[in-house]
C-alpha cells in the first residue's frame, strides 16, 4: 500500500515538474524556468529520466520561434504610421470644366474623368466586364478635380495622379496646417496615370519610399487622404491581386487592394506595415452590375522613376529647347512656331507627321513682309530637314551670315519654296506654287450644321477687345461644347484661323469648317499665347 502511494506521488510531482517548464517556456522568463527546475523531484522519489528534461540547447530554440510567433501576431501600430506620415498628405483641388459625367460622380467629387481605351484600366475592366455587360451607358470613371497627394521632397515636390490634375491648369494645394499654394504642374504620364507637382515652400513633412516590387497579395495596407476639414482620413485593407499579364499579353501593372472606398483619399499614399508608401490609391467607379467600385494602387516605382527623370533635368531640358527654339526663331524671323502631332498633320495634310508649324507672324517682321503666313509648315530650312521646332531654330542660328537661304514649306496641302535671308531687310520670295484657297460657300444648312459639330458660340471682337488684345480680328469664345470642348477649347478662347485661314465672323468659319473635311486645325490665343489645336469635324 506505501509503495502504490509512493508511486502515485512521483507522477503527480513528475506532473507538476513538466507543467511549471512549459509555463516557463512560454512567459520566456529564466527565472520561472529556475524556479521549475528547483522544484523538480529528487532521484528517491523516482524522478523523470534525464532524456525527458528539456536542455538548454532545445529551449532557446523554442522559445525564439515563439517570440518571433509573437511578434508577428502584433498588431499593426497604423495611429502611429498615420501621427507621423499624415502631416505630408496634402488636399488638392484642381479647376476642372464641369460636364454631364459630374451627375455620375459621387457628390464629393467636382467632376470626373472617362477613362481612355488606351489607360490600362480600362484593359483591366475589358475583360473583366463580359461583353455582354458592355452595354451603351457603361463606363469608367477616375476621380477628377479633387483629391489627395503627398510631399516626396522637402522643397514641395508631390506626386499624385493624373486623373485627379485632369486637363487643369489651375491647382491649388492645401497643407494639413492650412496653408494654400499654386501649384505648378511638372509632369504628367497618363499611362502611368503620374502627376508630378511643385508647390514654393520648405521644410516641409515628407513620406517614406518604399519598393513596389515587394508588395504581396493579402499583406495589409493603409490608405491616407486629405479631405477639405483639415484632417486625414484614413482606410484599411489587404492587396487583393498584384500586376498580371491580361489575355491580349499585356500587363496590368496595378495592384488591386480592398480599401474601402473614399473619394478623398483618391492620389493619397498607399503604406506598408512598415510605414513605407507601396502605391497610390486610385478610386475607380463602375458602372456595371457584375462589378462594383474598385480601389487601385499605382506602384510606387513607377512615380519614383518619374521623378528621378524629372530631377536629372530630362524635362526641364526639353522645355528649354523648345523654349529656345521658339525664341531664336522669333528673333531672327520674326515668326512662333510649334511642333506637329499626327492630328495637326491629317488637319493640314501633310505627307508625315514632321515640321514647324508657324503659329503667329509679327507685323513688320522680314516673314512679315514676305508673306509668310500663320500655318505654313516649314519642313526644309536650306539643305537641313526641319522635323521639330527646334529644328529651325538650330537651322537658323546657323545661317545668320548668309544673305540667303532657301526655305521649303507646305501651305494650303501644297509644297513651297521661298528664300529667305537672316537679315530685318531680307525678304521671302514665291518660288512654288499655292497659295490661301479662298472659295467659300453660301451661308445655309451646311455651313450651320458645321458649326453645330464644331460647338462654339462666338462673336466678332469688339472694338474694345481687339485693342487690349492687340488683335486686328478674331472669335471670342463665348461657349465651347462637342469637339471643340473636348479638344480643350474653353470659353475667353480667341479663334483666329481654322487651317492656316484667318477668320472674321462665323459665317467665314462656318464656311471654312463646312469644307475641312473630318479634321481642322483652329489657331487658338488664350493668354496672350498661340497654339493650334485640332478639333474633330466627323
Amino acid at each position: 500500500m506505501s509503495k502504490l502511494i509512493q508511486s502515485t506521488r512521483s507522477r503527480r510531482c513528475r506532473v507538476c515538474f513538466y507543467l511549471a517548464l512549459a509555463m516557463a517556456g512560454l512567459a520566456g522568463s529564466s527565472s520561472a524556468y529556475a524556479a521549475a527546475i528547483a522544484a523538480a523531484p529528487t532521484a528517491g522519489a523516482a524522478a523523470a529520466p534525464a532524456s525527458a528534461v528539456p536542455s538548454a540547447s532545445v529551449v532557446a530554440p523554442v522559445k525564439a520561434k515563439r517570440a518571433a510567433a509573437a511578434s508577428m501576431a502584433a498588431p499593426l501600430d497604423f495611429p502611429q504610421i498615420v501621427e507621423r506620415y499624415g502631416p505630408a498628405v496634402v488636399n488638392i483641388r484642381a479647376t476642372v470644366p464641369v460636364d454631364a459625367s459630374v451627375n455620375a460622380a459621387p457628390a464629393s467629387a467636382v467632376a470626373s474623368d472617362a477613362i481612355g481605351g488606351d489607360d490600362p484600366i480600362a484593359a483591366f475592366f475589358k475583360e473583366a466586364v463580359p461583353q455582354s455587360q458592355d452595354r451603351e451607358g457603361t463606363g469608367l470613371r477616375a476621380m477628377s478635380g479633387v483629391g489627395s497627394g503627398f510631399i516626396v521632397s522637402p522643397n514641395g515636390l508631390i506626386v499624385t495622379t493624373a486623373h485627379v490634375v485632369g486637363q487643369s491648369d489651375d491647382v491649388t494645394v492645401r497643407l494639413t496646417d492650412r496653408r494654400e499654394f499654386k501649384a505648378k504642374i511638372l509632369a504628367v504620364d497618363a499611362q502611368s496615370d503620374i502627376a508630378l507637382l511643385q508647390i514654393d515652400a520648405t521644410k516641409l513633412p515628407t513620406v517614406k519610399l518604399g519598393d513596389s516590387t515587394r508588395v504581396r497579395v493579402g499583406e495589409q495596407v493603409l490608405t491616407i487622404g486629405s479631405p477639405d476639414s483639415y484632417q486625414n482620413t484614413v482606410t484599411a485593407g489587404l492587396v487583393s491581386a498584384t500586376s498580371r499579364t491580361l489575355a491580349d499579353g499585356s500587363t496590368f501593372p496595378f495592384f488591386q487592394t480592398d480599401v474601402s472606398l473614399n473619394p478623398d483619399n483618391s492620389g493619397g499614399p498607399v503604406f506598408n506595415r512598415a510605414g513605407e508608401v507601396v502605391g497610390i490609391d486610385v478610386q475607380v467607379y463602375v458602372d456595371s452590375d457584375r462589378l462594383q467600385s474598385l480601389t487601385f494602387a499605382i506602384p510606387i516605382n513607377l512615380a519614383d522613376k518619374l521623378r528621378s527623370q524629372l530631377q536629372s533635368g530630362q524635362d526641364q531640358q526639353a522645355q528649354q529647347q523648345q523654349q529656345n527654339a521658339q525664341d531664336v526663331a522669333h528673333s531672327n524671323l520674326g515668326i512662333r512656331v510649334q511642333d506637329v502631332d499626327a492630328n495637326l498633320a491629317g488637319a493640314f495634310g501633310l505627307p508625315r507627321v514632321a515640321g514647324a508649324l508657324v503659329t503667329s507672324v509679327d507685323p513688320g517682321s522680314p516673314a512679315a513682309t514676305s508673306n509668310l503666313k500663320t500655318g505654313d509648315v516649314i519642313v526644309q530650312f536650306a539643305d537641313k530637314p526641319v522635323d521639330h521646332a527646334a529644328d529651325l531654330s538650330a537651322a537658323d542660328a546657323a545661317s545668320q551670315s548668309r544673305k540667303s537661304v532657301p526655305l521649303k514649306l507646305i501651305r494650303d496641302r501644297k509644297p513651297m519654296t521661298v528664300m529667305v535671308a537672316a537679315g530685318p531687310d531680307t525678304q521671302l520670295v514665291n518660288a512654288g506654287t499655292g497659295g490661301v484657297a479662298g472659295s467659300r460657300s453660301d451661308a445655309g444648312s451646311r455651313q450651320r450644321h458645321a458649326l453645330d459639330r464644331l460647338g462654339l458660340a462666338m462673336h466678332p471682337l469688339t472694338d474694345e477687345e481687339r485693342r487690349s488684345m492687340d488683335l486686328p480680328q478674331g472669335l471670342m469664345v463665348d461657349d465651347a461644347s462637342g469637339t471643340a470642348a473636348a479638344a480643350g477649347i474653353k470659353p475667353g478662347d480667341v479663334v483666329l484661323s481654322l487651317n492656316g485661314t484667318l477668320v472674321a465672323s462665323q459665317d467665314e468659319l462656318a464656311s471654312l469648317a463646312a469644307n475641312a473635311g473630318k479634321k481642322a486645325a483652329l489657331l487658338v490665343q488664350r493668354n496672350h499665347a498661340r497654339s493650334f489645336v485640332t478639333v474633330d469635324l466627323r
